[in-house]
């Protein structure tokens, strides 16, 4: 599965699941998908998930399984919190071919 903007965008709102430890599961939803930026030299997007109150995700890469994409790895990075749980970062910034 290639990790565009597009097939982000086509899972707005749904949920992804991951591992603490490689033991207790943790359900994120995807909450939002930034606008798709693009110049000669690269692409830029980035992507928020809301995880529950009572499990934190630690900075770092995260195997995410989805219905849809399958299980993809993300480099996650925590943004904040509220009172419906902790959020998550995913930045995409791809060069292009020269």
């Amino acid at each position: 599965m290639t990790l565009t903007h597009e097939a982000f965008s086509q899972q707005l709102n749904t949920k992804f699941r991951t591992r603490i430890d490689g033991e207790i599961p943790v359900e994120l939803e995807l909450t939002s998908v930034s606008e798709f930026l693009q110049s000669p030299r690269q692409e830029r997007f980035s992507i928020e998930f809301r995880g529950p109150t009572d499990r934190f995700l630690s900075q770092g890469m995260h195997d995410l399984e989805h219905a849809e994409m399958g299980t993809v790895s993300l480099f996650l990075v925590p943004i904040g919190q509220d009172d419906w749980g902790f959020y998550y970062e995913a930045v995409f910034n791809r060069l292009h071919k020269q």
